[in-house]
């Protein structure tokens, strides 16, 4: 049997022609835009300047946020948000750099806006036409790979049923070799001559953890093919794998509980908050004055206030915010969350709440590296005392920067935890954030933060 044709829809020269697409999408959206604009065709010097930085920064942003891998099978509406976080938040580091140079002047923001939008378009558009072409030949059997599944009755079938619900995917079944255990020497050679015989192009081994031993034996037992092999864990052994690779002592170890902002990464997301920090907090300065002289003329007391909070490795720091509430005096050792109907609350404290206008000084914070703008929420120091005995991992939040808004905040969970219940919640999402940060992750909370993350009816 002949194997299914190869190489015409691959996954490697994807993740090189993607990264070239847009860079020439970006390019196409430009010179389309200064056609629009201007009536020609032709980019001056500073406009091609900028263009390429926008290209090389798509790549990048693009490589950190694994915005090449898996796009072919993510579902539309995902890959679409990804590519507008992506792209927006290029474009977003570009123009800082234009305010930098102190050059705007020299660039109409005609032309920067319809460059920005016809390039995104296309960009998407193009990604959209090739997913469902490849779709479309997968499911019409061309360039498929043929697996085959080893492991326990139980996981090949329950891994069997999966591939059939998913042949968008683009693999077929080719055969089943159920081990229940340890695989006997003929078990083995059974299983080598079936691989070869059906021209098997993957193995996947639906094993647990603790049949490390019968995973080895049939690695050895494959090795004269050339056929790929996979390790699919248990469900139970996910949690495991997921944490990140690190080494001491020229030992290999698995970090469970190590944050994963070091080295590059810590460094990538500091660039992230000056930068995108900068920028915002240029753009909400009117508004801030504005907050701050409504909320001297509405209640004797400060226009800001702060309170300490516990930051990054369990320090403290010093949090700011528009004071919302009436000066008052809380018990030793006690903060009292805010309530629908507070009688706390200022005449404009409740809306400062309900739209977040309260945290905008912790952009301050972000500038001066006590928080990032996207991290678990920080609480209150009493609220950290009582939770981290009840709720399993609490302190893990604090392995990085909190932030001004975080995964929790977009997915719902803001305002008041008045149970045990919705302060598990949020931890949960909290430490899925830290386990799986990224550039892209970042840009993608913002970007929902915009739409979604201010307005809550769960904040008083």
């Amino acid at each position: 049997m002949a194997r299914p044709i190869k190489g015409v829809i691959d996954r490697h020269p994807t993740q090189i022609l993607v990264p070239i697409f847009d860079m020439v999408t970006l390019v196409l959206g430009s010179l389309m835009a200064h056609l629009l604009v201007f009536g020609n065709g032709t980019l001056a010097e500073h406009q091609v300047l900028s263009v390429g930085i926008m290209a090389l920064l798509l790549v990048v942003l693009n490589a950190a946020g694994a915005g090449y891998q898996r796009w072919r099978i993510q579902r539309i509406n995902r890959l679409l948000l990804r590519l507008t976080g992506i792209w927006l938040g290029s474009a977003v580091i570009c123009l800082v750099v234009i305010f930098a140079l102190e050059v705007t002047e020299r660039y109409s923001p005609l032309w920067v806006f319809l460059s920005i939008l016809l390039s995104l378009f296309i960009a998407g558009a193009g990604r959209i036409v090739v997913q469902l072409a490849i779709r479309h030949a997968w499911l019409s059997g061309l360039s498929t790979k043929k697996v085959f599944l080893v492991g326990p009755g139980d996981k090949v079938v329950a891994m069997g049923r999966r591939m059939r619900n998913m042949p968008e995917a683009g693999y077929i079944l080719g055969g089943v070799e159920r081990i229940p255990g340890a695989p006997s020497e003929k078990d083995l050679a059974t299983l080598a001559r079936r691989v070869e015989e059906a021209n098997i192009d993957e193995v996947w081994l639906c094993m647990s953890l603790d049949m490390g031993k019968s995973i080895r034996t049939i690695l050895y037992a494959l090795r004269h093919s050339t056929v790929e092999v996979r390790f699919i864990p248990s469900f139970s052994d996910m949690q495991l794998l997921h944490y990140s690779m690190g080494e001491v002592v020229g030992r290999t170890s698995i970090d469970l509980s190590v944050s994963p902002i070091k080295g590059m990464a810590w460094l990538a997301k500091r660039t992230e908050d000056l930068v995108v920090g900068t920028l915002i907090s240029i753009l909400i300065a009117p508004v801030c004055l504005v907050i701050a002289a409504a909320v001297k003329l509405t209640s004797p007391g400060p226009a800001l206030f702060k309170q300490p909070r516990t930051g990054d490795n369990g320090e403290n720091f010093n949090v700011y915010k528009f004071r919302s509430m009436k000066v008052h005096q809380e018990k030793s050792n006690q903060i009292t969350q805010a309530t629908k109907g507070d009688s706390r609350l200022t005449p404009i404290g409740g809306f400062l709440r309900r739209t977040s206008l309260d945290e905008l000084p912790q952009f301050l914070n972000v500038l001066q590296g006590n928080m990032s703008i996207v991290g678990p929420r920080p609480h209150a120091l009493a609220h950290n005392e009582h939770y981290k005995e009840l709720v399993e991992l609490y302190m893990k939040r604090h392995k990085v920067k909190p932030g001004i808004t975080g995964w929790a905040q977009v997915n719902g969970l803001r305002g008041e935890t008045d149970t045990l219940d919705k302060m598990e919640a949020r931890v949960r999402y909290d430490l899925w954030y830290i386990n799986n940060w990224s550039v892209f992750l970042d840009l993608k909370i913002i970007i929902a933060t915009v739409f979604k993350g201010f307005i809550n009816k769960n904040a008083y």
